[in-house]
């Protein structure tokens, strides 16, 4: 049986400080079947806040895989146009968004990778104005993780089905400071408060590009464009609502210069796309664009992410996380890349974040474009960071200032 304040103390956390929902707005909360008591305490949550409304959208993926192996081919290529209306409807309204994340990491790894991505493509498309408005901050949301069991038995394989769900809340509540005291939005403002003074590092030496080296073949340039913007921890909507997009984060962020990184990139974690894994991954990079790459399992599928279009080969986050960060010190690898990528440095393929470039929210596809903005229809992180993962700031000037030695930040 799991603690009662404890699942009442996260659901807060989510919606006063996640989503950090005003008085009157609808919200939306994305949930695996599976999940369903802990949904409705987040909307009970909610409506205890003020919420307009509250919406639950149930997911099943155990359905999704049964539609994937048995639905004719040509159902991947369309997506339903009521699911499109009410994203955009809710977007519109000021809804807030919370997504529950709890998959199993490997349910799709019998399906043809060309229906996955086909599936991708088309709710990409249909999604992309409801999109586009989360990714420059119009609406508030958040994306949290909860245990299921195949996730859980994943994640402990040695140990029974019970105690690995159990486990897996430990490791979760951990990452996300609730430990029963009661105090966890205390601590997470003094959590945020500290990514804000490395964003703050970032953004005063202004960088003109990133060079990553390690002892397993790392050696990368990351071009940075002019005007780029660290963010990370708590960021601010539009209408100026501070709110915390990934529960747990770890991480500063910002977008990379599409065209100009250059060199070799070892992933130092699994990938799960698309419910398959891809591990050992390696990507060589010429003009800001893939143009060679590699992987250890899942090859066809990193392929399959690769071209899902024109911007899926070149890069829209880089991330930085220190690697003595409490994810990466449990030891566990979540198979989850919410929990995965704050556990490591990382860089994101596809779509990069408008509101990481100074006036970026209110430019349109071109004039991103024309400032070296990356755009797709997914965006896919990738871990890179390691113990001895060394990061170089190159200045405007070609003066060279550490950033990361030996897996994490230097003093700023």
């Amino acid at each position: 049986m799991m603690n009662e304040s404890m699942l009442n103390e996260y659901a807060r956390l989510i919606v006063r400080v996640g989503v950090n929902l005003q008085k009157g707005q609808p919200a939306v909360i994305n949930a695996p079947i599976e999940c369903a008591d802990f949904a409705r305490r987040i909307a009970r949550e909610a409506f205890e806040a003020g919420a307009k409304d509250a919406v639950i959208q149930w997911g099943d993926e155990k359905f999704a895989q049964l539609r994937f192996m048995k639905a004719p081919s040509e159902a991947f290529d369309t997506f339903p146009a009521w699911r499109k209306k009410f994203c955009d409807d809710m977007a519109a309204d000021d809804a807030v968004f919370i997504s529950i994340h709890a998959e199993n990491p490997e349910i799709f790894k019998d399906v043809e990778p060309d229906r996955l991505q086909r599936s991708q493509k088309a709710a990409g498309e249909a999604l992309l104005e409801y999109r586009a408005r989360l990714m420059s901050n119009k609406n508030a949301w958040c994306v949290v993780a909860l245990p299921t069991e195949d996730w859980a038995k994943k994640v402990f394989p040695e140990k029974s089905s019970e105690d690995a769900v159990k486990a897996l809340w430990d490791a979760i509540f951990s990452t996300v400071r609730i430990d029963g005291s009661g105090d966890a939005v205390q601590k997470w403002e003094q959590h945020t408060s500290f990514l804000a003074k490395a964003a703050e590092f970032m953004n005063r030496n202004a960088f003109k590009a990133l060079h990553y080296t390690n002892a397993l073949g790392t050696d990368l340039v990351v071009g940075l464009p002019e005007g780029h913007i660290w963010a990370g921890g708590s960021e601010d909507t539009q209408s100026g609502t501070p709110f915390v997009a990934n529960m747990p984060t770890e991480e500063i962020y910002t977008l990379p210069d599409r065209e100009h990184v250059d060199g070799v990139v070892f992933a130092t974690k699994p990938l799960v796309f698309n419910g398959n894994l891809i591990e050992g991954m390696r990507l060589t990079f010429k003009g800001g664009k893939v143009t060679d790459f590699d992987a250890e399992k899942g090859k066809e599928i990193l392929e399959e992410l690769l071209t899902t279009d024109e911007g899926s080969v070149r890069l829209g986050e880089c991330a930085l996380v220190p690697f003595d960060s409490p994810i990466s010190n449990s030891g566990i690898l979540f198979y989850n890349t919410l929990f995965d990528e704050n556990a490591a440095c990382h860089l994101a393929l596809g779509k990069a974040y408008p509101t990481c470039l100074e006036g970026g929210a209110d430019m349109n596809s071109i004039e991103l474009l024309q400032h070296g903005v990356n755009d797709s229809i997914l965006h896919e992180d990738f871990m890179i960071g390691s113990k001895d993962l060394n990061i170089t700031g190159i200045t405007k000037d070609g003066r060279e200032i550490p950033v990361f030695r030996n897996g994490n930040f230097v003093d700023f």
